[in-house]
Protein backbone atom coordinates (compact mmCIF):
# COMPACT_ATOMS: atom_id res chain seq x y z
CA UNK A 1 0.00 0.00 0.00
CA UNK A 2 1.44 3.28 -0.77
CA UNK A 3 1.26 5.76 2.37
CA UNK A 4 1.43 9.06 2.64
CA UNK A 5 3.09 9.28 6.75
CA UNK A 6 2.97 13.13 8.70
CA UNK A 7 1.68 16.52 7.82
CA UNK A 8 2.90 17.31 4.89
CA UNK A 9 0.31 19.13 2.39
CA UNK A 10 -0.57 17.04 -0.56
CA UNK A 11 -1.80 18.35 -4.12
CA UNK A 12 -5.92 17.41 -4.30
CA UNK A 13 -6.60 15.68 -7.12
CA UNK A 14 -9.39 14.38 -8.54
CA UNK A 15 -7.65 10.53 -8.75
CA UNK A 16 -6.38 10.94 -5.37
CA UNK A 17 -8.15 10.54 -1.95
CA UNK A 18 -6.36 11.38 1.24
CA UNK A 19 -7.35 10.01 4.56
CA UNK A 20 -6.12 10.61 7.75
CA UNK A 21 -7.24 9.97 11.69
CA UNK A 22 -5.17 8.89 14.71
CA UNK A 23 -4.38 5.87 13.29
CA UNK A 24 -2.52 7.81 10.76
CA UNK A 25 -2.73 8.80 7.02
CA UNK A 26 -3.12 6.93 3.56
CA UNK A 27 -3.64 7.88 -0.31
CA UNK A 28 -5.74 5.99 -2.89
CA UNK A 29 -5.71 6.59 -6.15
CA UNK A 30 -8.98 6.50 -7.27
CA UNK A 31 -11.80 5.91 -10.10
CA UNK A 32 -13.83 8.76 -9.71
CA UNK A 33 -17.95 7.37 -9.98
CA UNK A 34 -20.10 10.50 -10.50
CA UNK A 35 -22.78 10.07 -12.42
CA UNK A 36 -25.79 7.64 -12.30
CA UNK A 37 -24.22 4.90 -15.43
CA UNK A 38 -20.83 4.77 -13.19
CA UNK A 39 -22.28 4.13 -9.90
CA UNK A 40 -24.33 1.39 -11.33
CA UNK A 41 -21.24 -0.34 -12.82
CA UNK A 42 -18.88 0.67 -9.94
CA UNK A 43 -16.53 -2.26 -9.36
CA UNK A 44 -18.81 -4.83 -11.12
CA UNK A 45 -17.03 -7.80 -13.15
CA UNK A 46 -13.33 -6.84 -11.53
CA UNK A 47 -11.03 -9.77 -11.02
CA UNK A 48 -8.06 -7.54 -9.05
CA UNK A 49 -8.23 -3.90 -7.78
CA UNK A 50 -4.45 -2.78 -6.92
CA UNK A 51 -3.98 -2.18 -3.05
CA UNK A 52 -3.76 1.71 -3.61
CA UNK A 53 -6.55 1.78 -5.22
CA UNK A 54 -10.24 2.51 -4.87
CA UNK A 55 -13.34 3.85 -6.40
CA UNK A 56 -15.04 6.94 -5.00
CA UNK A 57 -18.74 7.63 -5.31
CA UNK A 58 -20.27 11.02 -5.30
CA UNK A 59 -23.33 11.75 -4.88
CA UNK A 60 -25.11 15.73 -5.37
CA UNK A 61 -26.53 15.78 -2.16
CA UNK A 62 -26.73 14.10 1.03
CA UNK A 63 -29.28 10.70 0.97
CA UNK A 64 -29.59 7.64 2.54
CA UNK A 65 -26.97 5.19 1.09
CA UNK A 66 -27.16 1.08 0.53
CA UNK A 67 -24.83 -0.64 -1.62
CA UNK A 68 -24.72 -4.18 -2.67
CA UNK A 69 -21.97 -6.94 -4.07
CA UNK A 70 -23.67 -8.14 -7.60
CA UNK A 71 -21.49 -8.90 -10.28
CA UNK A 72 -18.57 -7.48 -8.12
CA UNK A 73 -15.95 -10.56 -7.84
CA UNK A 74 -13.35 -9.08 -5.26
CA UNK A 75 -14.09 -8.40 -1.48
CA UNK A 76 -13.90 -4.55 -0.69
CA UNK A 77 -14.14 -2.29 2.55
CA UNK A 78 -16.67 0.14 1.97
CA UNK A 79 -16.51 3.53 3.88
CA UNK A 80 -19.38 5.80 3.93
CA UNK A 81 -19.02 9.48 4.05
CA UNK A 82 -20.52 12.73 4.75
CA UNK A 83 -20.50 15.73 3.19
CA UNK A 84 -17.74 17.25 4.89
CA UNK A 85 -15.79 14.54 4.10
CA UNK A 86 -16.17 12.70 7.79
CA UNK A 87 -16.32 8.65 7.76
CA UNK A 88 -19.86 7.71 9.44
CA UNK A 89 -19.84 3.57 8.64
CA UNK A 90 -17.36 1.31 7.55
CA UNK A 91 -18.67 -2.23 6.20
CA UNK A 92 -15.81 -4.55 6.03
CA UNK A 93 -14.67 -7.67 3.78
CA UNK A 94 -18.39 -7.47 1.34
CA UNK A 95 -18.28 -10.63 0.04
CA UNK A 96 -18.19 -10.79 -3.57
CA UNK A 97 -21.35 -11.79 -5.32
CA UNK A 98 -23.74 -11.00 -2.34
CA UNK A 99 -27.13 -9.36 -2.81
CA UNK A 100 -27.88 -8.20 0.29
CA UNK A 101 -28.37 -4.76 0.54
CA UNK A 102 -25.14 -2.87 2.55
CA UNK A 103 -27.05 0.13 4.85
CA UNK A 104 -24.55 3.03 4.82
CA UNK A 105 -26.70 5.06 6.53
CA UNK A 106 -28.48 8.53 6.01
CA UNK A 107 -26.80 12.07 5.09
CA UNK A 108 -23.99 10.64 3.13
CA UNK A 109 -22.35 11.63 -0.09
CA UNK A 110 -19.76 9.81 -0.41
CA UNK A 111 -18.83 6.00 -0.21
CA UNK A 112 -14.98 4.91 -0.93
CA UNK A 113 -14.53 1.82 -2.03
CA UNK A 114 -10.86 0.04 -1.25
CA UNK A 115 -9.82 -3.87 -0.67
CA UNK A 116 -11.45 -6.05 1.48
CA UNK A 117 -9.35 -6.03 4.86
CA UNK A 118 -7.32 -2.73 4.12
CA UNK A 119 -9.36 -0.68 6.56
CA UNK A 120 -8.44 -2.71 9.10
CA UNK A 121 -5.33 -3.17 7.91
CA UNK A 122 -4.32 0.75 8.46
CA UNK A 123 -6.40 0.79 11.21
CA UNK A 124 -9.16 3.23 9.50
CA UNK A 125 -11.85 4.03 11.31
CA UNK A 126 -15.10 6.16 11.67
CA UNK A 127 -14.40 10.04 12.23
CA UNK A 128 -11.40 9.68 9.79
CA UNK A 129 -11.45 12.48 7.75
CA UNK A 130 -10.93 12.58 3.70
CA UNK A 131 -9.55 14.84 1.38
CA UNK A 132 -11.23 15.10 -2.30
CA UNK A 133 -11.90 17.79 -4.33
CA UNK A 134 -15.28 16.65 -4.25
CA UNK A 135 -16.19 17.91 -0.85
CA UNK A 136 -17.65 21.26 -0.79
CA UNK A 137 -14.55 22.81 0.61
CA UNK A 138 -16.18 25.31 2.35
CA UNK A 139 -17.16 22.93 4.67
CA UNK A 140 -15.14 19.95 4.82
CA UNK A 141 -12.83 18.53 7.50
CA UNK A 142 -10.15 18.38 5.50
CA UNK A 143 -10.38 21.31 2.44
CA UNK A 144 -7.60 20.65 -0.41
Amino acid sequence: VALAWGSAVQACSPSSVFIRGDWGQARFTVEVADDANERAQGLMHREHLACSAGMLFVYEKPQRLSFWMRNTLIELDMLFIDDRGVVQHIHHRAQPLDETPILGGNNLTHVLEINGGMAERLGIEVGSVLQHPSFLQDEAAWPC
